[in-house]
C-alpha cells in the first residue's frame, strides 16, 4: 500500500521576514553607532543566495550595493538608510533591540524606520533570483540618513561601480505603502559668533557675540515670517510652504559678562522651487553686511562660522512619470502623496534617477518609543515587492 506523503507548503514571504527583522533589529545602529555589523549580516545573507555584493567603510560606517540580477542598463534601485534615531530618555516597556510581537505588532527600534523594508527584501530574495529577471534589482543601503545624509551623498558615486546604474529608485520610507512624489528638501547648519569679552560696565569695550547671533537668530525669523506670507506655494505640503526654524542658541556664563561667544543651529525645509543654498547665501550675506561690522569696529579679529551639518535635495517626480504607475500598480493604492520630511530620494533624483517613496510602516510610528510596524505592512511590503518581480521578469 502507497504511503501518502504531504507536501511542505513553503514558507510564506512574510513568515520569513519577521525572523530577519528580528535580527536587523537587534543591531545597534543608531547614529552614534557603527552599522558596520548589521551590514555585514545582510552581506552573509545575500552571499548565502549566491549575491555578490560591494561594502564601502567611511570610518566606522558602511553603505552596502548589491546588483541582483543580470548586470545591463534599466532596473529598479531598492534604497533603505539602516541607521536609527536614538532610544536614551524615551519609556520603551522592553529593550528596544529585541523585537516583540504584540497584536499584530512588530515592536522595536528601527523595525518601522526603515529595517521592516530591509527584512521584505531579503525575504523576497528567493523569488528575485528564481525569476528570469529581464532588468535587476540593486539593493542600497546607507548609513547616517538620520543625522548628515552622508551614507546617501556618497553611495551616488558608488552605484556604476559594478555594472550600469539603476534606472530607477524607490526609498522605502515608511509610507503605509502609499506612493510619496515629492518631500521638501532639508538643510541644517551650525552657527558661531566670536567676538571679545569683558564686563558689562565697560561695555563698549566689548564685541557681544550673544546680540551678534541674537540679530542673525531674528533675521532668519525674518524669513520665516516672510515664506509664510508671501512666499511661493506648492499645493500638497503642510505647510504649503519653506519653513526656517532656529532650534539651539548657547551662550553666555553670568549676566555681567560680556559673552565673546555664541552658538546656534537652524534649518530650512524647502518646497521644490526654492533652495536651501539660496537661503543660506542670503543668511551669510546679511551677517557680513549688517552684524560682523559692528563687532569688528571693535574687536576686528570677530567670526561668524557656518558649518554644515546636514543638507538632503527635495524630490519632485512629475506625476506622469512611468515609475508613479508602476509602483500604484505594485503597491495597489493610487495615491501620490507630499510630505513635509526629508528622505534620501531627492539625491537620486539630483544624479539623474528617477526615485519615488513607498514603504512599509506610518512615519507616525516612527522615532517613537515602543516604535512599532504591523505585520500586516509587512505582507503588503512582500507582495508589493512580488508585483515588482514580475513587472522586471522577461
Amino acid at each position: 500500500m502507497r504511503r501518502r506523503v504531504d507536501k511542505l507548503r513553503p514558507m510564506s514571504s512574510t513568515a520569513r521576514a519577521i525572523p530577519l527583522l528580528e535580527r536587523l533589529v537587534g543591531f545597534d545602529t543608531t547614529s552614534a553607532r557603527s552599522n558596520a555589523p548589521l551590514i555585514e549580516f545582510v552581506r552573509g545573507e545575500l552571499a548565502a543566495h549566491g549575491v555578490e555584493s560591494r561594502v564601502t567603510m567611511e570610518g566606522e560606517k558602511a553603505n552596502l550595493h548589491a546588483i541582483i540580477g543580470p548586470r545591463v542598463v534599466g532596473g529598479i534601485a531598492l534604497s533603505a538608510h539602516v541607521d536609527c534615531v536614538p532610544v536614551e530618555g524615551q519609556a520603551w516597556l522592553a529593550d528596544p533591540f529585541v523585537l516583540r510581537r504584540e497584536n499584530g505588532h512588530l515592536i522595536g527600534r528601527g523595525g518601522c524606520d526603515m529595517k521592516g523594508f530591509v527584512a521584505c527584501i531579503l525575504a523576497m530574495l528567493p523569488d528575485m533570483l528564481a525569476a528570469d529577471l529581464a532588468r535587476p534589482f540593486h539593493l542600497c543601503l546607507t548609513h547616517d540618513e538620520e543625522t548628515t545624509f552622508r551614507g546617501a551623498d556618497r553611495l551616488m558615486d558608488e552605484l556604476g561601480h559594478d555594472g550600469p546604474p539603476p534606472a530607477l529608485c524607490i526609498v522605502g520610507e515608511p509610507s503605509g505603502m502609499a506612493p510619496i512624489v515629492a518631500h521638501k528638501g532639508y538643510a541644517s547648519w551650525d552657527v558661531a559668533f566670536t567676538g571679545l569679552s569683558g564686563h558689562s560696565s565697560r561695555a563698549d569695550e566689548t564685541a557681544n557675540a550673544l546680540m551678534a547671533a541674537a540679530e542673525a537668530v531674528a533675521w532668519l525669523k525674518q524669513e520665516a515670517r516672510r515664506f509664510a506670507t508671501q512666499g511661493h506655494r506648492v499645493a500638497g505640503f503642510t505647510p504649503a510652504y519653506t519653513t526656517v526654524h532656529a532650534g539651539t542658541f548657547h551662550s553666555g556664563t553670568v549676566l555681567n559678562i560680556v559673552p565673546d561667544r555664541a552658538e546656534f543651529t537652524f534649518e530650512v525645509r524647502n518646497v521644490p522651487g526654492d533652495t536651501a543654498e539660496d537661503i543660506l547665501a542670503r543668511f551669510v550675506a546679511h551677517a557680513e553686511s549688517a552684524i560682523l561690522p559692528e563687532l569688528r569696529a571693535v574687536h576686528p579679529a570677530s567670526t561668524m562660522t557656518v558649518k554644515a551639518r546636514s543638507v538632503a535635495p527635495a524630490l519632485d517626480l512629475d506625476a506622469d512619470h512611468p515609475l508613479l504607475a508602476l509602483t500604484q500598480r505594485a503597491s495597489g493604492s493610487n495615491s501620490l502623496g507630499f510630505v513635509s520630511y526629508g528622505t534620501e530620494a531627492g539625491f537620486y533624483q539630483r544624479v539623474g534617477i528617477p526615485a519615488i517613496v513607498c514603504g512599509p510602516g506610518h512615519i507616525a510610528q516612527a522615532h517613537q518609543p515602543e516604535e512599532w510596524i504591523a505585520e500586516s505592512q509587512i505582507e503588503a511590503c512582500c507582495t508589493f515587492l512580488g508585483r515588482l518581480i514580475q513587472d522586471q521578469a522577461r
